[in-house]
């Protein structure tokens, strides 16, 4: 290349990703005037961007701002922050000391987690119904049943423990066993997805490679943990933080290549290390860790500005607004019901169940991570990938007024009725 195009591509993806960057962080201060989660803002915002402008643009302005060079680089950049903030997310997914009871937690689980399923299969009968083609694709029936299933059943953690530190109900019943609920769901969902991408192959030696690359990355991620369980691992992470952030991105960033050398999924490399990182009871790992996920954070709107791009442009004349209502309230009615079924079931009062559904009904960036999965697997098709976008982001953006509307109902239970005061009879009422 020549060194003047160089530079001059290089100067194109700074000033790209300053201007997607701010965009991100218009998108955060839009959500939080609004009373939403950051994450509702900046993938709303992300994802809309390439729509946006082309619709208010012809082909060839959008393809000067947005170049497929760029793109190719924005793609990386996305993808580097993708893998790094999923160490962090990863390594949350274990349940700490205090949690609530185990029957409480194993009935919720049980159905905030099967009957979500169950909707997913119903989303794919809804599919067939309607003779979606364009949503069903061509991938083997299981590894598509699966995956879709695995997509309405996420809930979550990060924004959820945001929006339970946001409204006071970290340490409330109903929070405590939401959050655990969502731990115990998420690493069951993570286990599932692994499932379907390696059923998508259609074939037994598509399946053995994807068995070839977990082992590949489980071996990485099994001599980091070994490693890190050592002495001088710790003295390190105590003494330079930031120098073991830093081994810590590019062992999941080696990780991540390695499995999608292999034919799986750059993001199921990514959270191997996570759950590999050893808990704070060995070593101080919390700020490391951190400081990865963070650096990742930043650059997470930069994946979903090419999601939108490459996928939903072609997606939103594809897809039928059957599928994107369908997919939405199949994808409330599992979480809202399965979480109050469940909470009841464990127990809570009639209301506590109630908060608890609204809570496991936030999908999140989680939701959003596992359907670009399916997505980069060639089992989730455009069309489809955007009705679970958009139950995503509404499922996310409806937690916080659904939760005032039972914070509302709790209050007028606890006011007490008037007292009724006996009539004074005197002797001039007599008269």
């Amino acid at each position: 290349m020549d060194p003047s195009d160089f530079f001059s591509r290089a100067a194109h993806v700074i000033v790209a990703l300053a201007a997607l960057l701010l965009l991100a962080r218009a998108g955060r201060a839009a959500a939080r005037w609004l009373g939403q989660p950051e994450v509702v803002g900046e993938v709303t915002m992300g994802l809309m961007v390439g729509p946006v402008v082309l619709a208010l643009s012809d082909r060839a302005l959008f393809d000067a701002l947005l170049p497929a060079a760029v793109i190719d680089i924005l793609k990386l950049v996305g993808q580097t922050g993708l893998v790094l903030y999923l160490v962090g997310l990863a390594h949350k997914l274990r349940p700490g000391p205090g949690g609530p009871p185990r029957q409480s937690l194993t009935a919720l689980t049980a159905g905030a987690f099967a009957l979500p399923l169950a909707t997913g299969v119903a989303l794919v009968g809804l599919i067939a119904l309607t003779d979606d083609k364009a949503a069903r694709g061509d991938v083997p029936m299981p590894a598509y049943f699966l995956m879709v299933a695995v997509t309405m059943s996420i809930t979550a953690v990060p924004v959820l423990s945001r929006i339970l530190g946001d409204r006071g109900l970290s340490d409330s019943p109903e929070g405590r066993l939401s959050l655990a609920s969502a731990i115990v769901m998420d690493s069951m969902g993570w286990i599932l997805l692994t499932l379907a991408i390696g059923l998508g192959a259609g074939h037994l030696g598509g399946l053995w490679q994807s068995l070839g690359a977990l082992l590949a990355g489980g071996t990485c991620a099994l001599l980091l943990r070994l490693g890190l369980r050592t002495d001088g691992a710790r003295r390190l992470c105590r003494r330079m933080p930031r120098t073991t952030a830093v081994l810590l991105g590019a062992a999941a960033l080696g990780t991540a290549m390695l499995t999608e050398h292999f034919g799986m999924t750059a993001i199921i490399g990514a959270a191997m290390v996570g759950l590999a990182i050893p808990g704070e009871d060995l070593a101080p790992w919390a700020k490391p860790v951190a400081s990865v996920s963070r650096a990742g954070r930043m650059l997470t709107p930069i994946f979903f500005v090419v999601t939108g791009v490459t996928v939903l442009i072609k997606a939103f004349t594809a897809a039928s607004w059957t599928l994107i209502v369908g997919t939405l309230v199949l994808g409330c009615v599992g979480k809202l019901l399965g979480g109050y079924l469940g909470a009841r079931l464990g127990g809570s009062p009639r209301l506590s169940a109630v908060r608890v559904g609204v809570l496991m009904n936030t999908r999140g960036l989680t939701e959003l991570i596992v359907i670009q999965a399916g997505y980069s697997a060639g089992i989730l098709p455009a069309p489809l990938v955007l009705a679970l976008v958009v139950m995503a982001l509404a499922t996310t953006a409806m937690t916080g007024p659904l939760l005032q509307v039972v914070d509302r109902a709790e209050r007028r239970r606890a006011v007490p009725a008037p007292a009724v005061l006996p009539t004074v009879v005197t002797e001039g009422s007599r008269r």
